[in-house]
């Protein structure tokens, strides 16, 4: 697949929050910016849920038979990924369609919610909760205690990981849990979800003494993002090169 003439496709859930929707254009935006700086890379927004344009119409408003990465714009790969990105893609017949893997876990993440926690007034010796949105798919979870220890390893101190829907320990139990042993120390909820919206509120009403804002807001798409964005696309083309040469390298008919 070329990278001159593949378009990223940038797929996020969808949110009914101006803010949110706010945020997740600046993001891509700044995507769009970033890749056509050294050639023109066609860098269009769709949406799983929620919003419109959906994955299909998307896709279907690319040039004919331009190829296309889609690049969930989601910090684990759930159900969203695994199964409604990957059908919606099965049923595209008039370009290539590559799914790129979803933004989390990536150590770059980290670097932005340790700088949220800077921004939100955070101090050593608070008891760190990170807040993630939660989900069915027990992947998607793996993913998210993921980013709980990769956050705890670069903070040098215990990271306890609540959820927002879907999963266990839900985030006001765990925020109670660590409060239960705080003693005097604060209670701070690390957002990890990328934009504002209806989880982002139920994380600012579950009771920590602190909640960061989410990696996005609609005044800052931290660089980080952009290039995790940017690396998800250039990997999956990696990907289908390799196949490609796999396949053209295979045993010779009659060996």
């Amino acid at each position: 697949m070329d990278p001159t003439t593949a378009a990223l496709v940038g797929i996020s859930h969808g949110t009914a929050s101006p803010d949110g929707q706010a945020a997740v254009q600046r993001l891509i935006d700044a995507v769009e910016s970033s890749a056509s700086a050294e050639s023109p890379v066609t860098v269009r927004l769709g949406h799983v849920d929620v919003q419109q344009p959906d994955v299909a119409a998307t896709l279907g408003a690319l040039p004919p038979e331009s190829p296309a990465v889609v690049v969930p714009l989601l910090l684990s790969a759930g159900y969203h990924v695994h199964v409604d990105l990957r059908r919606e893609i099965a049923s595209v017949a008039d370009r290539p369609v590559r799914l790129a893997a979803a933004l989390g876990p990536d150590d770059r993440l980290v670097d932005v919610l340790r700088r949220r926690l800077d921004e939100a007034g955070a101090r050593p010796g608070d008891l760190i909760v990170l807040a993630v949105a939660g989900s069915s798919d027990a992947r998607a979870v793996d993913d998210c205690r993921d980013m709980g220890e990769r956050l705890s390893s670069a903070l040098g101190a215990p990271v306890t990981v609540g959820f927002l829907s879907a999963a266990e320990p839900r985030l006001a139990d765990a925020i109670t849990e660590v409060r239960a042993a705080a003693g005097s120390r604060r209670v701070v909820a690390a957002s990890y979800l990328l934009a504002p919206g209806y989880f982002q509120d139920l994380a600012a009403a579950a009771g920590a003494d602190l909640v960061t804002e989410p990696l996005l807001t609609p005044d800052d798409a931290p660089d980080e993002l952009v290039d995790v964005v940017l690396d998800r696309f250039a990997e999956a083309i990696a990907a289908v090169d390799a196949e490609a040469v796999a396949e053209s390298s295979g045993p010779a008919r009659g060996a």
